[in-house]
């Protein structure tokens, strides 16, 4: 990898660990599921007009919004808004890479290997030492519904895998924008029946008040450079980098986010929860990029990017894209 490419790389990792606290303050005034739904649909109006779908099965391309649109945020949003700490947020989706591969073992039959077994076991040891800490400091139910965003988003993985595996020359972004036309009106209406029918609209129109600019700010900040910007560059380096030589850069979104949380929110976390944390990441990185390991040394870098018309037989799976 270039230093330039580096750089970017570098880039990305800081424009998604601060999305966390773009995330802690949109949720200081709207409510979970109806900030969750107006982050998608303030992209997906303007893709419906000027971006073409892609020609991708409607199947895989609703598992993908499902999972990573839906379920993730759901879950997420609620999980800070009941109190989860936002670094340790940012931390706790990377169960997102371990749910990946054993999902795609059991549902596309990818082999999995000792090596990232041994990953797996490590992250999910370092889950439980996190879960303990917490049991101990605060209520556990903000670290499940966390892990359980992270499960979302691996279902939407598989989604985005398959599509981009069912069609020919799929531009990824295309797919990316595209997925983001299937939450809003799901997560509107959940909104609606949880939250109350007229609880969302009442934050949209209090946040035009002097209080609620930080909101908006908040706001822009996810759509535009959290996930436009940081999304077509990750998508830019993941089609001139094999999959496992650009995946575990997003294991530093972690660093950024605890950082920044540390820094502008004075969360201070535990030192037994730092300790998880670093096994957590240990245990992702071995569990991606084992794979990427073995292949260095034979591959040049970079590399074309591979057919879309393939699925790699054990790809590394996205992390930390918030």
């Amino acid at each position: 990898m270039t230093n330039r490419d580096r750089l970017l790389g570098l880039a990305v990792v800081v424009l998604w660990g601060l999305n966390f606290l773009a995330i802690r303050v949109g949720l200081d005034h709207f409510r979970p599921f109806f900030f969750a739904a107006l982050r998608f649909a303030v992209i997906a109006v303007p893709v419906l007009i000027f971006i073409p779908r892609p020609r991708v099965p409607w199947r895989w391309l609703l598992l993908y919004g499902v999972g990573f649109g839906i379920l993730q945020f759901a879950f997420l949003f609620s999980a800070m808004r009941a109190g989860m700490p936002t670094g340790l947020s940012s931390l706790v989706l990377q169960s997102s890479a371990p749910f990946t591969v054993l999902l795609g073992a059991v549902f596309l039959r990818e082999r999995l290997r000792g090596v990232r077994l041994l990953g797996i076991a490590v992250a999910m040891a370092g889950m439980a030492v996190i879960g303990w800490d917490r049991s101990h400091q605060a209520a556990l139910l903000p670290l499940i519904l966390t892990l359980l965003a992270g499960l979302g988003w691996a279902f939407g993985n598989l989604g985005s895998r398959m599509a981009a595996a069912h069609a020919a020359g799929v531009n990824p972004l295309h797919l990316t924008l595209w997925m983001t036309v299937v939450p809003p009106l799901p997560m509107f209406a959940l909104s609606a029946v949880v939250e109350g029918p007229a609880t969302g609209l009442r934050d949209l129109a209090d946040s035009f008040s002097a209080r609620g600019w930080p909101a908006y700010a908040a706001l822009a900040y996810i759509v535009l450079l959290g996930t436009i910007a940081g999304s077509g560059l990750w998508t830019y380096l993941m089609s001139r980098y094999p999959a496992g030589t650009v995946a575990p850069l997003s294991l530093m979104v972690p660093v950024v986010g605890i950082g920044a949380s540390w820094a502008f929110l004075h969360e201070h976390p535990s030192a037994v929860s730092l300790v998880g944390a670093a096994i957590v990441i240990a245990g992702a990185f071995t569990a991606t990029s084992a794979r990427a390991a073995k292949s260095a040394n034979s591959a040049p870098e970079p590399v074309p990017a591979p057919s879309p018309r393939l699925i790699p037989a054990e790809p590394a799976p996205r992390l930390a894209e918030v």
